[in-house]
C-alpha cells in the first residue's frame, strides 16, 4: 500500500466533550496503523498535541508545520519526523496542503474553520481534486453542514458544493474512506 499523507485540521484545545480528544488520539494511532502520515499544524496542545503524540506513539510519521508566532502559544512540537517553521500562518496553510493528498477536520474552532472553508473554496474552484472529510464526532459538524445548506438554499452556491464535503460519522468509516484512496492511488495508469 502507498503512503497516503492526510492533513489534519482539529483544534488547539481539546473541547468540552471528552469524546474529541478520544477521536484524535484515536485517528492518531489509526493513521500510523495504516502506515499514512500525519501533517498538522505541529501544536502539542488540545486536539493537535493528541493526534501527534497518538501517531507517534504508534510508531507513525509526523509532518507538522507552524509559523514562528504560535511556537509559545501552540507549544511546537519539535520531536516530529519533519518540523517546519514558517513565517506566516498563510505559508503555513500551503506548505500543510501541499504535503497531503486528503484533508480530515476534527472538531476546532476558527482556525479550523478558517482552513475547512480555505480547501472547500480552492476545491469548488477547481484548484484540487483532494477529498475533504469531516470527522463528526457526536454531530460536531450538524451546524456547519446546516449553516452550508442555507448557503445554497439562499443561492450562493451551487448544490454540487456538498459534494465536496464527505461528512463521516466515526473513526471506522473515515479509516475504510482513507484505505480506498490509497488502494486507488496505488492502481496502475
Amino acid at each position: 500500500m502507498q503512503s497516503l499523507s492526510v492533513c489534519v485540521y482539529c483544534g488547539a484545545r481539546p473541547g468540552s466533550d471528552p469524546a474529541y480528544m478520544e477521536a484524535a488520539t484515536a485517528l492518531g494511532t489509526a493513521l500510523a496503523g495504516a502506515g499514512m502520515r500525519l501533517v498538522y499544524g505541529a501544536g502539542d496542545v488540545g486536539l493537535m498535541g493528541a493526534v501527534a503524540r497518538a501517531a507517534q506513539a504508534a510508531g507513525g510519521q509526523t509532518f507538522g508545520v507552524i509559523p514562528t508566532h504560535l511556537m509559545a502559544w501552540e507549544v511546537g512540537k519539535r520531536d516530529l519526523t519533519t518540523f517546519v517553521v514558517t513565517e506566516t500562518m498563510h505559508e503555513r496553510k500551503k506548505v500543510m496542503f501541499m504535503n497531503a493528498e486528503a484533508v480530515v477536520v476534527l472538531p476546532g474552532g476558527a482556525g479550523s474553520l478558517d482552513e475547512f472553508f480555505e480547501v472547500l473554496t480552492w476545491r469548488q474552484l477547481g484548484l484540487h481534486d483532494k477529498p475533504i472529510y469531516l470527522l463528526d464526532i457526536n454531530g460536531y459538524w450538524q451546524p456547519l453542514l446546516a449553516l452550508i445548506d442555507h448557503v445554497i438554499a439562499q443561492g450562493f452556491a451551487d448544490a454540487s458544493l456538498t459534494s465536496y464535503i464527505d461528512a463521516v460519522p466515526d473513526l471506522p468509516a473515515l479509516m475504510a474512506r482513507l484505505s480506498d484512496q490509497a488502494d486507488q492511488a496505488d492502481q496502475p495508469g
